[in-house]
């Protein structure tokens, strides 16, 4: 049992943090979009959509939150169970 429950959080915990490396990996590409804003005009290409590249910045700010949150809970909770163990 116990080896079941060290197993569930290690993958919670790889979920998470994959989570976040994807969210400030959407991040770092939508600043990268932002920043070539107006050079597309001299180079002829499209025109970079700066609302959507701050909503897609916002997205994944929120998302990289949320799985940290997941492991700041996962580590209280655990912090929690092993309080009650000892």
């Amino acid at each position: 049992m116990a080896w079941q429950a060290k197993e569930m959080v290690v993958q919670v915990l790889n979920t998470a943090a994959a989570g976040m490396f994807a969210a400030a990996d959407r991040f770092n590409a939508s600043a990268q979009r932002a920043v070539a804003w107006g050079a597309e005009q001299i180079r002829g290409e499209q025109p970079v959509d700066l609302v959507k590249e701050t909503v897609d910045q916002v997205s994944a700010k929120t998302d990289f939150k949320a799985n940290a949150a997941v492991i700041r809970t996962v580590d209280e909770m655990t912090g929690a169970l092993l309080d009650m163990i000892a």
